[in-house]
């Protein structure tokens, strides 16, 4: 299926996503957490109760009240921070993506960690406030400082990276049993970093609104994330369409291919007859074309073709003092013995 053929029906199977309602729910939750959020913050910055409790469970040092849980929950943690949740969720989101032939898990997920960095990281740089290690007066609310615990990114994190799967979920159990699992990690990734004395418990308190305000904001941002999928599919359609119409180099054939590797004839195909070029003798006065002086041509001969020399004459080498042989060499010498008849 291509591309083209492929954007409409993704946009067809979300209608209600590009023109995101408000219901009831969605709107008292929302709600009910910017309420949260603000009275967080208000809290802290006028030092009320809250910084006062804040105090108390610091003190109270968890850690080691029950230090047989702090193994675990050091790698429990782990579930909050952003770096290992974001990849194990892309994983996953990913292979939605192959499987649903669409980009929106991926871009939900970019999105919504994007927002995530943006808000919650303004608000920390902005308000400065130092972690329960790095207090320097009890009972004040070490805003206006160098840290930046405020509010707790690991709870936020949590919030958002595993809400995002039951954002994404398409059936109502399947969103209702997510939504449980991604609250029970939030929720255990916050009171963790209470324990382990990293956070104060108003910065978690702070952490959970901020996650769940991204979560709450992201139907509002579908319109946006839909044209930058269809942005991306166009611009990958044109990049393979460009690898397509690039022309292939040519080059020598390569012995294995079907250019060098020689077509064996059919029965009723006749052999095709080669033209051999014939190679003439220089001219008469011994030069050639090119006006230079050759030698002539000869007829190569096989060893086969060669006629056999017989040798004439004797193979002894000549010496002055040996006589030369006139009779048969099985005959009896001259002077020598009887003489022949009638002599």
């Amino acid at each position: 299926m291509r591309t083209e053929d492929r954007l409409p029906a993704t946009e067809e199977r979300r209608p209600d996503l590009m023109r995101p309602r408000m219901t009831r729910t969605r709107f008292w939750l929302l709600g009910t957490t910017i309420a949260v959020y603000a009275a967080t913050v208000i809290g802290v910055l006028t030092t009320s109760w809250l910084v006062e409790l804040d105090w108390q469970v610091m003190l109270f040092r968890p850690y080691k009240q029950w230090p047989e849980f702090h193994t675990f929950l050091d790698y429990f943690v782990v579930m909050g921070q952003r770096g290992p949740t974001a990849v194990a969720v892309a994983a996953w989101l990913g292979w939605c993506c192959h499987r649903q032939r669409t980009l929106r898990p991926l871009l939900v997920l970019g999105t919504s960690l994007l927002l995530l960095n943006a808000t919650v990281g303004a608000v920390k740089l902005g308000f400065g406030r130092l972690g329960p290690h790095y207090a320097t007066t009890v009972g004040s609310n070490e805003m206006w400082g160098t840290g930046d615990i405020f509010p707790s990114g690991h709870t936020a994190n949590a919030v958002v990276t595993w809400g995002v799967l039951a954002y994404l979920a398409t059936t109502p159990l399947a969103r209702r049993v997510a939504s449980l699992i991604a609250a029970g990690f939030a929720f255990g990734v916050g009171m963790t970093t209470v324990y382990l004395g990293t956070h104060w418990l108003s910065d978690v308190v702070l952490g959970w609104a901020a996650g769940v305000l991204v979560l709450l904001a992201l139907p509002w941002l579908e319109p946006a994330m839909a044209r930058a999928e269809v942005l991306l599919l166009t611009l990958w359609r044109r990049v393979r369409e460009r690898r397509a119409a690039a022309p292939v180099p040519t080059g020598p054939p390569v012995a294995g291919t079907p250019l060098a590797t020689p077509r064996a004839a059919r029965d009723d195909e006749l052999p095709a007859r080669e033209t051999v070029a014939v190679i003439r003798p220089a001219a008469a006065a011994g030069r050639g074309p090119d006006g230079r002086p050759h030698h002539p041509v000869r007829q190569h001969t096989v060893r086969s073709e060669r006629t056999p020399v017989t040798p004439v004459g004797s193979r002894r080498p000549p010496h002055a003092d040996r006589v030369p042989r006139t009779t048969a060499p099985f005959g009896p010498p001259a002077g020598r013995g009887r003489t022949p008849a009638g002599g």
